[in-house]
C-alpha cells in the first residue's frame, strides 16, 4: 500500500502557495501550511480548499516554531515559498526583507536538517537575483547582479540552499523563476495594479493609472504553470537548480496595450507616469532560458502572455463589478 505523500508548504496563503496547494490536492498529497498568527486572517486564496488543507502557526523569524512545525506535520516535500516579496519595500525594508528572505531560508533548511533530512525541500529563487543582467537570456549559469534588497535576499537564499546541499547532502532545489502572474497576483505588483485599474476605469470607478518605468522588460509567464515546476523538481532522482520561464519578454507598455485593448480602452488615455514609483536601482531586462528545465524536467508553460493578461482582466472585471460602487 502506498503512504499518501505530505508536503509542507510556507507561504501557502500567497499566489504560488494557493496554486501549489491546489495542484498536490489533485494528486492526492496531504497539504499543510504554514501561516503566521494574524488578528485578521487573509485566507481568501485558499478559501475554496480550507477544509482539504492543514494549517500550522509558525514564522520565519522563530527557529523553534519551525521545528516544531516540522514535527507536527512530518512532511515528505517541503516548499519553502514565504518571504517579503515585493521589491520596493526592500528598500523601504532591507533589514526586515533579509530576515525573512534570506535568513529565513537558513531556518527553514536548519528544520528539515535537524528533523528529517530525508524530506526533500524547494526554496523559491527570483530572476530578480539576475538584476544587472550579464547576459541574455539567463541561465542556470549566469552570475547575479542583484539590485534590490529583494534580490540580494534572494541570492543569499539561493547559495544557502546549494551549500546545505552539498555540506549536509539535503535532496534542495532551487527554482529560479521568472515573473509569474495570475489573478490572485498581489494588487501591488505592477501586473495586477494595471488590471485592476483597467476593471476599474472600464467600470468607471477610476479615471488614471499611475505606473513607473513603461519601458521595464520582464518575462512573464502563468503562476499555475510554474508550480507545476516546482513539484517536477522534487521528483528528480537528483537535485539541482533550474530556470522556469517563457523565454520571451514583454514590456510594461505592451501589458498595457493588452489589457486595456481587451476592455476596450486606449491605454495612452489613462496612463501616466510617476517619477516616484522609479526604483533607486531599477532592473531593465530580464529573460529566462528554460532549456534545461524542458529537457530534464519535461516541463513547458501552456498559457502564453495575451492569455495571462486577458484572463487577469476578466477576473478583475468580474470583481470589481460585484463591488459596491
Amino acid at each position: 500500500m502506498t503512504t499518501q505523500r505530505r508536503a509542507l508548504i510556507t507561504g501557502i496563503t500567497g499566489q504560488d502557495g494557493a496554486y501549489l496547494a491546489r495542484f498536490l490536492l489533485e494528486r492526492d498529497y496531504e497539504v499543510h501550511g504554514v501561516v503566521r498568527r494574524s488578528s485578521t486572517e487573509t485566507f481568501e486564496r485558499i478559501v475554496a480548499i480550507r477544509d482539504q488543507i492543514q494549517l500550522h502557526q509558525a514564522d520565519l523569524l522563530d527557529q523553534l516554531s519551525l521545528v516544531r512545525v516540522v514535527e507536527k506535520s512530518q512532511p515528505h516535500e517541503v516548499y519553502n515559498l514565504a518571504a517579503q516579496s515585493f521589491v520596493p519595500t526592500s528598500f523601504e525594508q532591507p533589514l526586515l526583507t533579509g530576515e525573512f528572505t534570506a535568513l529565513g531560508v537558513t531556518r527553514m533548511l536548519e528544520a528539515v536538517r535537524l528533523v528529517d533530512p530525508a524530506i526533500r525541500f524547494y526554496q523559491a529563487s527570483s530572476s530578480e537575483m539576475f538584476g544587472k543582467v550579464q547576459e541574455e537570456p539567463q541561465t542556470e549559469r549566469t552570475p547575479f547582479w542583484p539590485r534590490s534588497p529583494y534580490g540580494v535576499a534572494k541570492a543569499y537564499g539561493h547559495w544557502i540552499t546549494v551549500n546545505y546541499r552539498e555540506s549536509y547532502d539535503l535532496f534542495a532545489c532551487s527554482g529560479i523563476l521568472f515573473n509569474h502572474e495570475s489573478p490572485w497576483r498581489g494588487k501591488e505588483f505592477v501586473t495586477r495594479k494595471i488590471s485592476d485599474a483597467v476593471a476599474r476605469i472600464k467600470l468607471s470607478r477610476q479615471s488614471r493609472l499611475k505606473l513607473g518605468n513603461l519601458d521595464a522588460q520582464r518575462d512573464w509567464g502563468f503562476a499555475g504553470d510554474y508550480v507545476r515546476a516546482m513539484w517536477l523538481m522534487l521528483q528528480q532522482d537528483v537535485p539541482d537548480d533550474f530556470v522556469i520561464a517563457t523565454g520571451v519578454k514583454h514590456s510594461v507598455r505592451e501589458f498595457c496595450e493588452i489589457a486595456f485593448g481587451h476592455a476596450g480602452l486606449q491605454w495612452e488615455d489613462h496612463v501616466e507616469v510617476d517619477q516616484a514609483l522609479i526604483r533607486p536601482a531599477d532592473v531593465n531586462t530580464l529573460c529566462g532560458d528554460a532549456t534545461k528545465a524542458k529537457q530534464q524536467l519535461g516541463w513547458e508553460p501552456e498559457a502564453s502572455f495575451a492569455e495571462l493578461v486577458r484572463r487577469m482582466v476578466d477576473a478583475d472585471l468580474e470583481r470589481v463589478a460585484k463591488e459596491s460602487p
